[in-house]
């Protein structure tokens, strides 16, 4: 299967904290959710293969190309939204198109004038008049208006209501019909990625956990409420992760090793990131 984005050994050193031994793929016309609680590395990840963190090691590839010898061409099909505004604060609309269109070959200030009356932003205001949710739109609004093939989303919806995330979620929709477009986006709010996406990619202290397919996750693990008592018989190969409550215990289980006798509930995908984040292990 081809890649949009080919990720292995990526390592990168911090003070306290360090990318260790990363590796994933966004397959072509895919979406691939990334989640992690805060500090887990995933803005690390994003940047290093946008080119704004230099790693220490490992291999990063982008449309079958090494990351650092992309061309102007292959840039231009990247299109990005970081956690943080990235365009120039005291510029409005209009002056952010005539800056767009002497960066970006395919511009298209009609789509990009057409998204910002989609998103409700006033064209004379300055960006730095705008609120952090409008902000967001304005970048969402230029990575989709340059003809991206490929769109790399850190925290996205951060900061607004859940009318408004739904919208984006719907326009996400929309350029996935293309089966040529591919996006990886990181979220924490994990009820979005589960509308959207076609794989989950979990980080957990520098460290990738899983990436897997979004469905597979339903079959592969369930959750389990039950008495200390009955949590002792359990095989200890099918506990993945463990809560002990005031009332009783609750555990993240592997369904093909459950062998117990109470019903298992559906694990969605913040039950496996929370047991796993923050679980006891047998």
């Amino acid at each position: 299967m081809e890649n949009a984005i080919y990720v292995a050994g990526l390592y990168k050193q911090f003070s306290g904290f360090a990318l260790q031994n990363v590796g994933f793929c966004v397959p072509k016309g895919s979406v691939v959710g990334f989640i992690g609680e805060n500090g887990a590395g995933k803005s690390t990840t994003i940047k290093s293969i946008l080119g704004l963190v230099n790693p220490d090691g490992g291999k990063i590839e982008v449309f079958g190309k090494a990351a650092p010898s992309l061309l102007r061409e292959d840039k231009n099909k990247i299109g990005a939204v970081l956690g943080e505004t990235c365009l120039p604060e005291n510029l409005n609309i209009k002056d952010i198109d005539g800056v767009m269109r002497h960066i970006f070959e395919n511009w298209n200030s009609s789509v990009f004038f057409a998204y910002a009356d989609r998103f409700s932003l006033p064209r004379e205001k300055k960006v730095k008049e705008f609120s952090r949710g409008m902000q967001q739109k304005l970048s969402l609004a230029v990575a989709l208006s340059h003809g991206a093939e490929l769109l790399i989303l850190d925290e996205p919806t951060s900061g607004l209501d859940p009318v408004a995330r739904d919208e984006i979620l719907d326009i996400l929709y929309d350029f996935m019909q293309d089966e040529e477009h591919s996006v990886l986006i990181s979220s924490h709010i994990v009820s979005d990625l589960e509308k959207l996406c076609d794989y989950i990619l979990f980080i957990h202290g520098g460290k990738v956990i899983f990436e897997e397919e979004k469905d597979s996750l339903r079959e592969k693990y369930g959750v389990l409420k039950c008495t200390a008592e009955q949590f002792a018989e359990l095989d200890p190969s099918a506990v993945v992760a463990y809560h002990r409550g005031e009332f009783g215990m609750s555990a993240l289980v592997l369904r093909e090793k459950y062998r117990g006798e109470q019903a298992l509930e559906t694990a969605n995908i913040e039950d496996v990131m929370l047991y796993y984040a923050r679980g006891e292990r047998v």
